[in-house]
């Protein structure tokens, strides 16, 4: 297959690391084209009012374009101007923490897969719920690449991401795999205030899921059952039934 490869945690990540190395040992045609920068968290966006810019990474056992920008401007750019034909697929991963409910919205990298979707290509996120720098990628990116040529990629309809979480962990203590929706949780948000050198006021992220919201079966509540978990995404966000409403009120 011929795999255009990025992700949102950088182009030096051990996540796409591994994913390099296991899908060119199953002897596919493998182009990175990845962020430069940790890009966690951006979603969507795109670089518009600058220049986008990009250097080649040739090292030992790996070569890829790191790209100034986000891992959508990475999809774009390689989709519209890099790559000489489009991919077979395209692979955004393996992101360092899980992608489960609201991630998604959040997540560089379900936003990279879901340009490559966009564009009616066959699109993988793949994420491990864990970031602990000493677990070895390479059997969870392994078990991805032997799945990804498993899948008759014809029989899904356009415009999907398929949304792959791997527990925390290494993969020899993971359970099967579960089909599962995303769970409507979400996440209670706590900021931490705190003061610089100067005195000056900042404000760190934090906050969780609480537990007892994680709708059964879902995504979230499989993965930290000790699950892989597959979510078919889709990004068609009209509302029927408010539609029906509207026209009723106000046609």
């Amino acid at each position: 297959m011929d795999i255009l490869l990025t992700n949102d945690d950088g182009i030096r990540a051990r996540g796409i690391r591994a994913l390099y190395s296991a899908l060119t040992q199953a002897g596919n045609k493998v182009h990175v084209v990845a962020p430069m920068r940790q890009q966690s968290g951006v979603g969507h966006s795109l670089t518009v009012f600058e220049p986008v810019r990009a250097v080649e990474i040739d090292e030992d056992g790996f070569h890829g374009l790191g790209v100034y920008g986000t891992p959508t401007d990475c999809v774009k750019l390689a989709l519209g101007s890099l790559l000489p034909k489009m991919p077979d697929i395209v692979v955004s991963g393996i992101n360092a923490g899980p992608n489960v409910g609201p991630d998604i919205l959040y997540s560089g990298t379900v936003a990279a897969a879901t340009e490559a979707a966009l564009e009616e290509l066959p699109a993988v996120a793949v994420s491990h719920d864990d970031h602990k720098a000493s677990i070895d990628l390479l059997p969870q990116a392994r078990h991805l690449a032997d799945l990804i040529l498993r899948l008759d990629w014809s029989r899904l309809p356009k415009r999907r991401v398929l949304n792959i979480n791997y527990p925390a962990g290494v993969l020899s203590d993971a359970d099967d795999i579960k089909i599962c929706p995303q769970t409507g949780a979400v996440w209670k948000n706590v900021y931490t205030e705190r003061r610089d050198p100067r005195g000056a006021r900042y404000w760190w992220l934090e906050g969780e899921i609480p537990p007892h919201t994680v709708n059964f079966g879902s995504d979230k509540d499989m993965l930290n059952k000790g699950h892989i978990t597959i979510t078919p995404l889709r990004f068609e966000f009209t509302d029927p039934e408010s539609m029906a409403f509207l026209r009723d009120t106000l046609e």
